[in-house]
């Protein structure tokens, strides 16, 4: 895989460690002294944009927004810059590589992960040229992604619905929002635990490879069926011990950040009507956004 490729799969799905009530991925936004209703819309940050027209409502909402906020602008992440930027994100300091974090016995099992996703691992030295100083987070998330392709072989890198949907914006005269920027989420999903946890959470992937595909498969399932409740039933499970969440990480990757957007939502819904546009996963639970705008006083409801 060439290192160019690499990088944008990873831009694809950097917002996929955030890792979504009711049938429904879109919500109304109203009251508490907003002059029009602004949008909510949970995605799954892999599936293809022609799920879109699946979604009740999506048009009504995107041509009655005036603007498109998302998790980050998706152009901006392409840039050379920015590509640049995540390029030195994804390694670990100099002179340090995945063989001497990682014990022998480590090693032969993530390359034989490796091996079956991508068809060489890290005992090839062209592979481990490009490869082999990831740190084990970029590395979790590219295989995380080839573990999707493995049972998606239709999967586009370019077609999600994140960057479609900010693509339309524009072809619309739209104004375009983030919440975050590309700085944020490297420092949040990419950078937001030190490198001995990085490396216990990639070799619970690699010793737990059916539970990791089984939930990947059931939360695509449970996002098709635009059923959250269900979607949330699955991000709640979790494996024992080393390898489950702590509340540390799920404050730095999920509800830290959604408290730091609501303090952002009501000034940009008050600058004018808006369709946020951000992974499912920040929508639920009792701190996930329907829940905290609706303590602010806003009606949030099903688009139906």
């Amino acid at each position: 895989m060439e290192r160019k490729n690499i990088f944008l799969l990873l831009l694809t799905c950097l917002m996929l460690c955030a890792g979504p009530v009711s049938a429904q991925l879109l919500y109304r936004i109203e009251g508490n002294g907003l002059s029009s209703p602004s949008f909510l819309m949970g995605t799954h940050h892999l599936v293809p944009v022609s799920f879109l027209d699946s979604i009740p409502g999506f048009r009504g909402a995107f041509d009655q927004a005036k603007q498109v906020c998302g998790e980050v602008i998706m152009d901006e992440m392409t840039d050379m810059e920015s590509l640049q930027k995540l390029q030195n994100a994804m390694m670990m300091p100099e002179g340090m590589t995945l063989q001497q974090l990682l014990t022998p016995e480590e090693m032969a099992s993530l390359n034989l992960l490796m091996k079956d996703l991508l068809g060489a691992d890290l005992s090839n030295p062209f592979v481990a040229g490009q490869m082999g100083r990831m740190t084990p987070s970029a590395l979790s998330t590219l295989l995380s992604v080839q573990m999707y392709v493995k049972h998606n072989p239709g999967f586009v890198a370019n077609d999600g619905i994140d960057k479609a949907v900010q693509v339309m914006a524009r072809e619309k005269g739209k104004n375009i929002l983030s919440l975050e920027t590309m700085d944020d989420q490297i420092s949040t999903l990419l950078k937001g635990q030190p490198l001995e946890r990085q490396k216990e959470l990639l070799m619970c992937m690699v010793e737990h490879r059916d539970f990791e595909e089984q939930l990947m498969r059931d939360l695509v399932d449970a996002y098709y069926a635009q059923d959250l409740k269900r979607l949330e039933q699955v991000t709640d499970q979790q494996m024992e011990g080393r390898c489950a969440t702590t509340e540390e990480e799920e404050e730095v990757i999920l509800y830290g950040r959604n408290a730091r957007w609501m303090e952002a939502l009501p000034g940009i819904m008050r600058s004018g009507a808006t369709l946020f546009v951000v992974g499912a996963g920040h929508l639920i639970g009792e701190r996930g956004l329907i829940q905290l705008l609706r303590e602010k006083g806003y009606r949030v409801e099903g688009v139906k």
